[in-house]
């Protein structure tokens, strides 16, 4: 609530008006003017400023300082304090126009999500040579406790400024809670060793050096020697004690890396700069010994901003057309996956257009028969069903409205997709307009394999890594 108190001249009256802002000219104040702005302070508040700012001390941010300091710190105080006061004097008093030049300020008292502050400014001295002004500032809690004191000095304003308010767009903080929480399991398992194959751009050694500082994983770095000091050296990056195997180009590494796979060397493969055919192709050839009784296959672990669960979506990098048999297996690895990453008992969505078997479309035929055999015993661990269109997959409301009783509509941690194409167009459209972390894995083989692309954040590699971390060592 904005609230400006001296109520002449007149036109001082209409300046809070509804939808516009009105200054007072350096003519039309007098000492004693006074005006004050209420505001409750929320965590989002501090934390919006801290994304602004850079300042990440915990003594704002984590809620084990919190509850002992009383968020009394820069965070806090400079924010709600300062910026309260320059809104006063940029809106009300002088308002539009004025130029800040500087105050000087005591924090009294500390200051927490939840407190109402009230910023109050009072005319002391005025200038005319200069048109400056000089006022007290004064902010007061809930309690009436003063918490912070000072004076500011502005410019004010010597025309008439009246303007449309701006209504400023909403704005909330996202925690990304899927992610956070991804990454504190991984954390408290032992890093894994992993061949990186052929990381010879700074997005794949970059992510590779960032999953080793987290404790993920062990990287063995596996390409042209030449070729990744450059870019280490380029980029400013320290591989100063992390193994390197040469080798002569991008197919030779994909060799050499399954082939350290094979020999138990490494726990874990992590696709650098080489397209993935290139390393598929070496992961499928008999000789590597990476084929399992287990048909292989791709999934997306899509960490929502919006969520605080994780969601897979598989498979939309492998099975470009997937048979029904294919799918059983592709069931099966990302059930197995989700356990790994601590979903209990993971909800399987079999998606298609429509939630009815319908005999035109045989992705709802495929659908059908997966969910028998999930009742059959024939796939595991899950709560299998199906066909289920996106919506009502996704949205419990969706379901209800189309009369869809299911433990999985509504609350699904897979989603099985009928192709490739709809897998890959439903994670990236996640991605790009949604604004998901995607971190990527092949599933089935001997080994996991990180499989991130040249567009992968390093959000996205490290979350991939993390992934990687609990899938090689579920539970331990």
């Amino acid at each position: 609530m904005d609230t400006l108190e001296r109520m002449t001249p007149v036109e001082a009256s209409s300046s809070n008006a509804a939808g516009f802002i009105e200054n007072l000219t350096f003519d039309e104040l007098a000492v004693g003017d006074t005006a004050h702005l209420v505001r409750t302070v929320t965590q989002s508040d501090i934390e919006l400023f801290a994304n602004v700012s850079g300042d990440m001390n915990p003594t704002h941010l984590d809620a084990s300082y919190a509850d002992a300091t009383m968020i009394h710190g820069i965070v806090a105080h400079g924010m709600l304090g300062g910026s309260l006061f320059s809104s006063v004097l940029g809106t009300l008093l002088p308002g539009p126009g004025t130029v800040y030049l500087g105050q000087n300020l005591r924090f009294h008292h500390p200051v927490k999500p939840g407190d109402t502050l009230t910023a109050r400014v009072v005319v002391r001295e005025l200038n005319a040579a200069l048109c400056s002004v000089v006022l007290d500032c004064r902010c007061t809690n809930q309690h009436g406790i003063e918490v912070i004191s000072g004076t500011a000095e502005v410019t004010a304003p010597t025309e008439k400024v009246r303007r449309q308010r701006v209504i400023l767009p909403e704005i909330s903080v996202v925690h990304h809670a899927a992610y956070t929480t991804l990454l504190r399991r991984a954390a408290g398992r032992p890093a894994v060793p992993t061949a990186i194959v052929h990381p010879c751009d700074q997005g794949s050694l970059q992510g590779a050096l960032e999953a080793a500082a987290a404790g993920f994983i062990e990287p063995i770095l596996v390409g042209p020697e030449a070729k990744i000091r450059a870019v280490a050296e380029a980029g400013g990056l320290d591989i100063g004690g992390v193994p390197i195997v040469g080798t002569e180009h991008s197919h030779a590494a994909a060799e050499v890396a399954v082939a350290l796979a094979r020999d138990g060397k490494v726990k874990a493969l992590m696709k650098g700069s080489l397209h993935t055919d290139e390393l598929m192709h070496a992961v499928m050839q008999r000789e590597s010994r990476m084929r399992t009784k287990r048909r292989i296959s791709h999934a997306y672990v899509m960490l929502l901003a919006s969520s605080e669960r994780l969601l897979i979506i598989s498979d939309g990098a492998i099975n470009i057309a997937p048979t029904l048999e294919d799918k059983v297996d592709i069931v099966q690895n990302a059930i197995d996956l989700a356990i790994a990453l601590g979903v209990a008992v993971p909800k399987v969505a079999i998606l298609s257009a429509v939630e009815t078997v319908t005999p035109q479309i045989p992705s709802t035929i495929d659908a059908a028969a997966l969910c028998k055999m999930a009742d059959r015993g024939q796939i595991r661990g899950g709560v299998v069903d199906g066909p289920l269109a996106f919506d009502n997959a996704i949205s419990a409301a969706a379901a209800l409205t189309k009369g869809i009783a299911s433990a999985v509509a509504g609350h699904p941690d897979i989603l099985i997709v009928p192709n490739l194409e709809a897998g890959n167009m439903l994670a990236k459209q996640m991605t790009f307009s949604g604004g998901a972390d995607a971190a990527g894995m092949v599933l089935g083989a001997a080994v996991p394999i990180i499989l991130t692309s040249r567009a992968d954040s390093l959000r996205t590699r490290l979350a991939s890594c993390a992934v990687a971390a609990l899938a090689a060592r579920p539970g331990g």
